[in-house]
This record gives structure tokens, sequence and C-alpha cells, in this order.
């Protein structure tokens, strides 16, 4: 997996095309008002009846943040009304308290996550409020992976000790690029010195893991200027580093207007920032997981990969296969074995839905037959790069080669250009085939091409 000497630019050129990221299939275009609040309770109380009920994922969506970021593709809102801040904090506990009785109490949290907006922008008594409430609602595993998305800048050691108080043990930290002009123009100005403190708290604390965010392709980036941001962050040694591609999407983030589009990297330079990303990171001893993502040779993505143990939800890359994910607060994805649903993204219309005494689901979707053989191949390439044929064929009784032979054509540019091999158990991906795993996995999607066709909506691959 580290064998990136060779990474062919015009390769990249070639599929650089808009594309999924496949945190879920299907992707959350196709959710669906069909699928109602009264649909995901009922899915709640029938899947708690299971006596084999899997164990559970928490996700909390805090949406707020002090200022934004033109880059942004997240459900956030700025606010600097504290009150806002407290009142949507009690409606998250009242969210908490409408399905609780309805989960069953055998069933263990093995991993928590909080994103935003911003987490961070609670104050640290805030954080421990919610913290502690959270914990005596539910029974946490003493083995849990328990990660918070974390903004530097504005941040006291006090947050750090917060978020480690009530059981955080993995935080990932925003950097995106540490050249001021471009910090300028995103409107996030953050320096160096903020982020290695925050990385030293985090260290001093007991984090278990701490990741490092940046992003290409923002406006005056260069890969002359890239390379003083990425030895930087290698000097900061964090045990995992994201590098994501920014997704200029005007159409759909409506500040993203605000980014003046000839100041962008063109096509050829991010495809040259990437490479040379990936050769210096791969260089200093971080593995390529696979969809932007680096950890060091020991960290537990890293090792979950090499033994087929890695899996993927809308948190990313997790170790904790098989959860039913229970997400709380404004356009959170619970996301079960059968279904998604997702909650209400305007704040008056969460509070509404909350305060009648019924679940936030907004849109959702129930899983077919075909949903779940797709969705198992498409996360054994996301997570693991190739497809163990006779697996899917034991899981779900199908002769691989008969079911997928359209899907299988259409992967024969990548066996001609040495990307994948298709072998008679398995179909794995080589070489540079890495970086567009992407493509790949858009094979074997049954509604690509509709939603394709109907408006854009997905970012560039590469």
């Amino acid at each position: 997996m580290n064998n990136f000497s060779g990474i062919d630019i015009e390769i990249l050129k070639k599929f650089n095309q808009p594309g999924p990221r496949y945190t879920s299939y299907p992707t959350a275009p196709l959710f669906s008002p069909e699928f109602t609040a009264e649909d995901f309770s009922r899915e709640i109380i029938d899947t708690n009846a299971d006596s084999n009920a899997t164990d559970l994922s928490l996700y909390f969506h805090f949406p707020f943040c002090e200022m934004l970021c033109y880059f942004c593709g997240c459900n956030m809102m700025v606010t600097h009304d504290r009150g806002m801040i407290r009142e949507y904090n009690e409606y998250l506990k009242k969210e908490i308290e409408l399905l609780r009785p309805m989960i069953s109490l055998e069933r263990k949290i093995v991993q928590m996550h909080w994103g935003g907006g911003t987490p961070s922008y609670l104050y640290p008594e805030e954080i421990l409020d919610m913290g502690n409430y959270i914990r005596k609602k539910f029974d946490f595993d003493s083995d849990i992976e328990a990660s918070v998305e974390i903004d530097p800048r504005g941040l006291t050691r006090e947050h750090m000790e917060a978020f480690r108080e009530i059981g955080f043990n993995r935080t990932s930290f925003g950097v995106q690029d540490f050249d001021i002009r471009v910090q300028k123009t995103i409107n996030r100005v953050q320096s160096e010195e903020i982020t290695r403190q925050t990385v030293e708290w985090a260290r001093e604390l007991g984090f278990d893991s701490v990741n490092l965010d940046l992003i290409y392709g923002l406006p005056f980036q260069s890969g002359e200027s890239f390379a003083v941001t990425v030895d930087k962050i290698i000097d900061i040694s964090p045990n995992r580093i994201a590098v994501f591609n920014y997704a200029h999407v005007p159409w759909l983030k409506k500040h993203q207007n605000i980014i003046p589009s000839e100041a962008i990297p063109s096509p050829d330079e991010r495809l040259y920032i990437l490479k040379m990303t990936i050769e210096k990171l791969i260089g200093a001893g971080y593995e390529y997981i696979g969809m932007d993502h680096f950890a060091k040779p020991a960290d537990e993505l890293a090792v979950a990969q090499k033994n087929n143990t890695l899996y993927r939800n809308f948190q990313g890359y997790s170790t904790k296969a098989g959860c039913d994910v229970y997400a709380f607060g404004l356009s959170a994805i619970s996301q079960f074995q059968n279904i998604y649903a997702q909650n209400l993204k305007n704040l008056k219309d969460y509070f509404a839905r909350i305060d009648s005494g019924s679940v936030a689901t907004n849109v959702g979707y129930r899983m077919t037959p075909d949903d779940h053989i797709r969705k198992e191949t498409i996360m054994q390439l996301m997570c693991h790069l190739e497809i163990d044929k006779r697996g899917i064929e034991q899981k779900f009784s199908i002769d691989f080669d008969n079911y997928f032979a359209g899907d299988i054509r259409k992967l024969d540019v990548f066996f001609k250009d040495g990307l994948a091999e298709n072998n008679p158990d398995k179909i794995k991906i080589i070489g540079t085939g890495i970086l567009i795993i992407r493509n790949v996995a858009m094979c074997f999607d049954a509604y690509l091409e509709k939603m394709i066709n109907e408006k854009p909506i997905f970012s560039k691959t590469v």
C-alpha cells in the first residue's frame, strides 16, 4: 500500500470526474421524505426487540460556529448568541429522552463521535454538562472509541480537559493550510503555533490518537506552498492525517461564491499537489488507508485495514463495524442495518418536532436486497481495496460474476490501465488505482447514472 513511487498524473486526470464519497450506500441524495418519523420509530422498536442486536454508535451534531469558513460544506450556522447554543443543548437532551426508552438497555455504546459545526465552540462547562448527561443515559463500553472534532482557534486547555474528562480518547483538528494568504482568502486564520499547542495539550492529556485535516485545491495554493504545510504537519507527527480534496460546489453552498474562482488551482496543479503530498507522507512513514486518509503503521486504522476489520460510515473510517448509529441533533444521520434516517435541517423545525414528542426524522431510506449486496461490495473496496467474490457469494447466495456481469464490464478500463485486476476469487485494486477508488466503486452503484444526469451534486473524485 505504500508503493507510490510511480503515481501517474495522466491517470489521475483521466478519471477525475464527479462522484460520491461513499460514506453510505445508497448515497444521501436518494434519501426521501417518504421515509417518515413513524417509520424510524418503528425501526428502532423492531431492532431493539432483537435479542441479537448489535452494539451502538452515537453521533451528536453541534451545528454552531463563531465564523464562517468559506470552503465549508458542513451543515452549520454562525451565531454569537450563547442562549441559542444553550437552548440547542437542551433540545439534544430532549431528543435523547425521546429515543432512550425505545433502545434496549443491553446494548453497549462502543463508539461516540461529536461533529459539527464546531463542538469545541461550547464552553468547557457546557461540554462537561452534555457529556455527563449522555454518559448517564447510556452504558458505555470500557473500550469505547470516542472522537471529537475540534477547532484550535479560541481553544483553551480547559476545553481539552473537559473533553478528556467525559471520555474522549481521539480527536481531530482542522488545519487546512498554514499559508497565511490561503487562510485569509478562506476566512480561517489559524497559526502554526496554535495548532502545535492544541496537539501538545491532547498528548499531555492522554488522547490515544490525534488526526489533522488538510485540504488541497484551496485558493492560492500551489505545490510549492502546500509542501511547506505538509512538512510542518509531518514535523508535528499526528497519528492520522486526512487530506481532502476541496469540493467547490457553489450551486449547493452559496457562500463558496465568495471564493474567487480564478484563485483556485488548475486541475493540473491540484493533481500535482496531491501527488507531492502523498509522496511526502508515505516517505515520512505514513500508510495510505484510502479515500484521503493516512495513518502511522501502529495506529488502529492501519491495523484494522491489515486485519480486514476496517469499516466506513458517515463519520469516516472506523474500527467498529456493524454498529447501529443513533444520531442526534440538526441534520444528523442515523444508520441501521436496513435504514438511514436524517433529522430536520432547520433549527425551528427541529425544535418544534422534538416539542411535539416525535423523533426528528426529515428524510430517510429503506434498503432493498440489491442495495445490501452492492453496499457490501462497495464497502469492501473502500476499506480493503479488494472485493472478496466468494465471501459475497456465500453471504448473499449469488453468483458474483453473473450478478455483476454488467458492472464488471465497466471495470475493463481499470484492468487495461493496470489499476485493478480481476482474479477468480477477488477483484483487487493495484498501484495508482488506490487513488481513484471512488471511480471503481462507482461502477457498482445502481443509481449513479440517473443522479448525475439529473443535476450536479458530487465533487470531483481526485
